[in-house]
């Protein structure tokens, strides 16, 4: 969640494929009937912000994360991201366990859907982690594919953390981390094999530009991995959500620190501007509905309040908008997306 990401247990790899979902959509090129035109006045909206409302907002994004990151590491461990269940799971009757497992399947559902598991797909060995929280991601990739792996994160406390757990686990020699500007990543251009954003690109006040630098840090042939909250794409009929959707969603943003929303067509819409390949988007919302109920509940235990009380006054309001969390996934106007793609082998001619 953030210019920063998560952690992980070393684990066997998970549970077979699930079904074919519904919601998936293959985007070999431009439609005519696609919503990003429909966006851009938002998109742009979000790319001009000032520069004071910028460092204000990166600011927030790190005091949030350095005073969370650690009550959040106590009670759910290293993985600071939703978990992928079963569409029919009940949330109720799910352990703890139950629930840090289901955030390594994220992992491997993600990899699965960008046809990274397949025998026959090149092994990335140079991967960065876009917003990579305490490294739980970095972690388990690079002990995966046996590959090097660079974090950034906006949160000193997150990037020193890290790399403390990184050490103590003995994969110092394969995984960094630092703090850094998703906007303004300190790579050179076509370094990475996998470019992998777990829960960041919601915090990105400039989609574009996060697209862009995605995009400029992969190597020719590269798969990117952007999973996000989005909000619902938009119907011909609309040029924009409805008022009280807004209003919901301006509610998390001033919890989380998050800028405008925009939708998984957006994504879409900007990943073809750049002449990206192979580009597939699904819907997970009904996969991920367990987790904030999980994480509400967890909160609500004397441990969770008891912790809660010590970890600062914005991880407390971000605790108190998890009901908002949920009431968007129940009313539809949230949705958790996974869109990937392919940096092409050539530079496309001009």
């Amino acid at each position: 969640m953030a210019s920063l990401r998560s952690p992980v247990p070393s684990a066997s790899l998970l549970s077979p494929p699930p079904p074919r979902s519904p919601h998936l959509v293959h985007h070999c090129r431009p439609s005519s009937s696609s919503s990003s035109s429909r966006a851009r006045t938002p998109l742009m909206a979000m790319a001009s912000s000032s520069p004071p409302q910028l460092q204000e907002l990166k600011q927030g994004i790190a005091d949030f994360y350095d005073q969370s990151s650690g009550l959040w590491e106590q009670i759910w461990g290293d993985h600071m991201h939703h978990g992928f269940y079963d569409s029919d799971a009940d949330d109720v009757s799910l352990s703890l366990t139950n629930h840090r497992s289901a955030q390594i399947r994220m992992i491997e559902e993600s990899l699965r859907f960008a046809s990274l598991l397949h025998p026959d797909s090149k092994i990335p060995k140079r991967i960065v982690d876009v917003g990579c929280g305490i490294g739980g991601s970095s972690r388990y990739l690079a002990q995966k594919f046996g590959a090097q792996c660079r974090g950034i994160t906006l949160s000193p406390i997150q990037a020193q953390r890290a790399n403390a757990l990184a050490d103590s686990q003995g994969l110092s020699d394969q995984v960094s981390f630092q703090v850094a500007d998703a906007l303004q990543q300190p790579f050179p251009d076509d370094e990475f094999d996998l470019v992998w954003s777990m829960e960041s690109g919601e915090h990105m006040p400039d989609k574009p530009k996060f697209v862009q630098e995605l995009a400029r840090v992969a190597a020719p042939g590269a798969t990117i991995i952007i999973v996000t909250w989005c909000h619902r794409d938009l119907n011909p009929s609309e040029d924009s959500l409805k008022p009280w959707e807004k209003e919901l969603l301006q509610k998390i943003c001033k919890a989380y620190f998050l800028p405008a929303w925009c939708s998984a067509a957006d994504y879409v819409g900007l990943l073809h501007s750049l002449s990206l390949q192979d580009i597939k988007v699904a819907d997970w919302s009904p996969n991920v509905a367990p987790f904030w109920p999980a994480v509400l509940r967890t909160a609500l235990t004397w441990k969770g309040l008891t912790s809660l009380l010590f970890s600062g006054i914005k991880t407390i309001k971000g605790a108190l908008a998890m009901p908002l969390m949920i009431e968007g996934y129940k009313k539809g106007v949230i949705k958790f997306a996974i869109i990937t793609c392919r940096k092409p082998e050539q530079a496309p001619d001009v």
